[in-house]
């Protein structure tokens, strides 16, 4: 798979943090050593925080994030593919960032990987992010709720409109965790883990090491039950798990208009075509769609709310909503593709319709009309 760059303009602007209050004695580490099975195939070449989103790879959204508040040092736990993310950040200098590697050669957990990395780190507290969450959280409230509670870890919690398919984590009060709950038709709270922490140091070189540990399951009960202090910073902006292709979609789009921030993305706008891309003017680019460097849209098509990997080709009069359309693929003329993703290398025969979760693997060839959802051919 052929990954985006960041364009020399966006390094740039990775590179220079905006005029907001910064953190000090915080360094970070992010997780992103699962393997996305969610979102295969995309998944089968490159690791999820990996795949093109908004024209670079999505963990470049987090690492400006980061940057902005002033954190330089961050420890990548990695274990699915890790060597493309070294090979891709190396060192991190080009972002003005300082960035450590970790493999994690057994499954450990959440827990178990941030332990994992306990080695490398350096400072009294680590703020502790999921690499597949696209959040707008302000950082620097969570570490200042963090010290002003003097708590042992504090937990982002952020309210959904559905909180059934969460787990729920009920505060009191002054924001202080009271428990941390299993899924339910009926959850006592909206607030739900969102997968950011700030720990403090001598918690993270408690957790047993060598072994799988969950945080939910184990180590935030156990903390409690020990009487000490994890503390809730809850608020309600934009947050977004990218696991699943819908929710992949609409964070890329989310992050090309700006509804979702990062210092990665140039210019937001209604699309985002990269370098080397030819745009027929006849064609029809919206939704907050990302066309990627070296791909040809012609007459007639549509995209909206697309994602279209480096390389590939929409024909004359074809139709891309809600979907991704892999490295090197080609959509034949008159397809349609509606919430469908299509891997690396595929062909979409002309007037094919793919709709509604379908998902076409890398190298596969569907020959003209071979797949239709209406009767007429």
């Amino acid at each position: 798979m052929t990954i985006c760059f960041v364009s020399e303009y966006s390094v740039e602007r990775l590179a220079v943090t905006r005029r907001r209050k910064k953190v000090h004695g915080v360094e970070a580490v992010v997780l992103v050593g699962g393997k996305g099975t969610r979102l295969r195939p995309l998944t089968l070449s490159a690791p999820k925080p990996m795949l093109p989103t908004a024209g670079v790879p999505f963990l470049t959204h987090l690492l400006s994030r980061i940057k902005e508040v002033g954190i330089t040092h961050v420890v990548l736990g990695t274990s699915y593919k890790a060597e493309v993310f070294e090979e891709y950040f190396g060192d991190g200098s080009r972002l003005g960032l300082e960035l450590e590697y970790v493999v994690e050669e057994v499954p450990l957990d959440t827990a178990g990987a941030i332990r994992n990395v306990a080695d490398k780190l350096r400072e009294p507290d680590v703020m502790v992010f999921n690499g597949d969450i696209l959040s707008g959280v302000d950082l620097t409230g969570i570490v200042d709720t963090h010290r002003k509670h003097e708590a042992d870890v504090t937990l982002h919690l952020v309210k959904v409109a559905d909180p059934r398919a969460f787990g729920c984590v009920p505060t009191d009060d002054e924001g202080r965790v009271q428990a941390f709950l299993e899924k339910t038709e009926n959850p006592p709270t909206d607030q739900i883990n969102a997968g950011c922490y700030v720990f403090r140091r001598e918690v993270i070189d408690a957790i047993p090491a060598g072994r799988p540990v969950s945080v939910e399951r184990e180590t935030f009960p156990g903390l409690l039950a020990d009487g000490k202090r994890l503390q809730g910073h809850v608020d309600a902006t934009y947050w977004l798990d990218l696991g699943k292709p819908e929710a992949f979609v609409q964070g890329s789009a989310d992050l090309v208009r700006g509804v979702a921030p990062s210092a990665a993305v140039a210019q937001a706008g209604d699309f985002l075509v990269l370098e080397g891309s030819s745009v027929h003017e006849g064609a029809t680019v919206k939704g907050g769609s990302t066309v990627g460097a070296n791909c040809t849209v012609a007459d007639g098509a549509v995209l909206d709310g697309a994602i279209l990997f480096d390389g590939a080709v929409v024909g004359e009069n074809a139709v891309v909503e809600r979907s991704i359309v892999g490295a090197g693929a080609l959509v034949q003329a008159g397809a349609v593709l509606r919430d469908a993703v299509v891997g690396d290398s595929a062909v979409i025969g002309a007037r094919c319709e793919l709709i509604g979760g379908a998902r076409v693997w890398p190298g596969v060839v569907l020959p003209e009309a071979g797949v239709r959802f209406s009767t007429d051919a």
